[in-house]
């Protein structure tokens, strides 16, 4: 497990360079200094962050177009409510889901979670949705698809559900747990680090095939499925290597090309 490891910080040292943002949709959030774009922009981003990676980032920088300078304020202005619902904004994610998400962040943004009346104590963060005094990422995910459906009276498939009660059938989050480690891990060099209570240690890899195959080339993972259980998996196999930051490995794991 030695090789494996030195292989990987490698691989890390390689790959989480500032020359590193320009090609990945982590770009996006870089652009913006106000705390509420940054997450705004981080999920949004994300959930439009498969297939083609031209194609992503030319479809991000429309849909950031679409929202002007602020995305906060696009959300918080109901600008979204003009949206043609059958407008694709990249593949299967059409205007109705971006109505979807700014609809269900807005609700969020203007939920009081302070428990104090005074309106001017109000804590504007997404982190508050995810955060909790276990540090579970899993539990924060499910709160965010539970406040996100219950703003639109309905679930979206743009929103993988951990299923928190059964987590044998939960989903890999991939997208969800890319847009945490940009917000959250804090070492200054590609991720922004812009949320503080939750630690880059409480993150959980992003989890899709070509990481998932790496993995188990590497004998990091034995689990067929790439699901919730293969996330926690591999996670904690990669804490043995490093316990404090384990998803700094998600820069080594995605670049490995194989045979």
């Amino acid at each position: 497990m030695n090789k494996i490891k030195d292989y990987l910080e490698e691989l890390v040292a390689k790959n989480n360079t500032r020359a590193f943002i320009k090609d990945d949709p982590v770009q996006f959030p870089h652009r913006y200094s106000d705390l509420r774009d940054v997450e705004i922009v981080s999920f949004l981003v994300a959930t439009i962050a498969w297939g083609n990676r031209k194609m992503i980032l030319n479809n991000a920088n429309k849909m950031l177009e679409m929202m002007g300078r602020s995305p906060y304020d696009y959300v918080m202005s109901g600008g979204w409510e003009k949206l043609d619902a059958d407008k694709c904004v990249h593949r299967t994610f059409f205007g109705r889901d971006l109505r979807y998400y700014c609809r269900g962040m807005r609700k969020i943004y203007r939920t009081d979670r302070s428990n104090r009346t005074n309106s001017t104590n109000r804590i504007n963060t997404l982190e508050d949705v995810f955060f909790n005094e276990e540090h579970d990422v899993w539990r924060g995910i499910q709160n965010f698809r539970d406040l996100m459906a219950e703003a639109n009276g309905a679930t979206s498939k743009h929103i993988s559900n951990p299923c928190c009660g059964e987590p044998k059938k939960g989903s890999a989050c991939k997208r969800l747990h890319m847009a945490l480690r940009w917000l959250v891990r804090d070492d200054g060099i590609v991720d922004l680090g812009v949320w503080k209570r939750l630690k880059p240690k409480d993150l959980m890899i992003p989890l899709d095939v070509h990481v998932a195959r790496v993995s188990r080339e590497l004998e990091l993972l034995d689990r067929k499925s790439n699901d919730r259980m293969a996330v926690e998996m591999l996670t904690a196999k990669l804490r043995e290597f490093d316990e404090e930051d384990p998803v700094k490995y998600d820069f080594a794991l995605f670049g490995v090309e194989l045979m």
